[in-house]
């Protein structure tokens, strides 16, 4: 398989490290990375400045296309030029944190995999939760990856679908397996921080505790908090189903 890797902590990210070495192992991979941080910028693309690529190295000297657009721009970019083939299917991440439930309205590594659906292109966003004492071991992610991308090309995935994929901060031996499971439900705790500048002018931080994770039985939420890599199919489908019915009832045609 031929493999286009992205991210959107950045090119010095180590989770782009280990997911470059692990697909290497199983087919060609070409990474195009963002130049910098674009943890939450969800789907957005630069398209009011020009976008700039050059050739450069990840932190273990590998060879990478470093773009100054987002982790979506680089996707794009890519699939349409910066490749000279399209390729089977693009992997984003891996995150340095979780992305689970209702981080999807906002994750940059999932919107990554995402960008690939627009053009035709299936896709596999792989995120880990922040380990507690801050050393990142990314082994039992690079397992479940490989795992995961080896089913892939066997079976093979629509091009309309994106395979969102956590893995729960634990070495590789305690990880349980990947259950499959619908997306959960976070609630965010933000909190709007004020300050002023010597001009006394204010100025704005989004701050706040961590977000508080609803267990139900089923969700991606959950799998995580039993050991397991929770592994959810998304679609760019929105429509709320249930409710093209009912708005139909208000005969708003007439």
């Amino acid at each position: 398989m031929y493999f286009l890797v992205t991210n959107d902590d950045g090119y010095q990210s180590p989770g782009l490290v280990a997911l470059r070495a692990a697909l290497s192992d199983i087919g060609e991979v070409a990474v195009v990375a963002p130049d910098r941080n674009w943890s939450a910028a969800g789907h957005y693309r630069k398209l009011f400045d020009p976008l700039r690529a050059w050739e450069g190295t990840l932190s273990d000297g590998s060879p990478a296309l470093i773009c100054d657009g987002t982790p979506a721009d680089c996707v794009a970019l890519a699939v349409m030029g910066l490749l000279d083939r399209k390729p089977d299917l693009v992997v984003s991440g891996i995150n340095l944190g979780a992305n689970l439930g209702t981080d999807l309205l906002y994750s940059g590594t999932v919107a990554a995999a995402m960008e690939g659906l627009v053009f035709g292109i299936p896709g596999l966003a792989v995120s880990q939760v922040r380990p507690k004492d801050g050393k990142w071991d990314f082994r039992a992610a690079q397992i479940a990856v490989r795992q995961l991308v080896t089913l892939i090309h066997e079976r093979s995935l629509p091009s309309e679908v994106l395979l969102n994929l956590n893995i729960p901060a634990v070495p590789p031996t305690s990880l349980r397996g990947i259950k499959v499971g619908r997306l959960g439900r976070r609630v965010y705790r933000d909190e709007l921080v004020v300050r002023y500048d010597p001009r006394g002018r204010p100025y704005y931080w989004i701050d706040g505790a961590e977000p508080e994770d609803h267990y139900e039985e089923g969700t991606d939420i959950a799998a995580i908090s039993d050991g397991y890599a929770s592994l959810t199919p998304v679609h760019m489908d929105l429509t709320s189903h249930r409710w093209l019915e009912e708005l139909r009832s208000w005969e708003l045609e007439g």
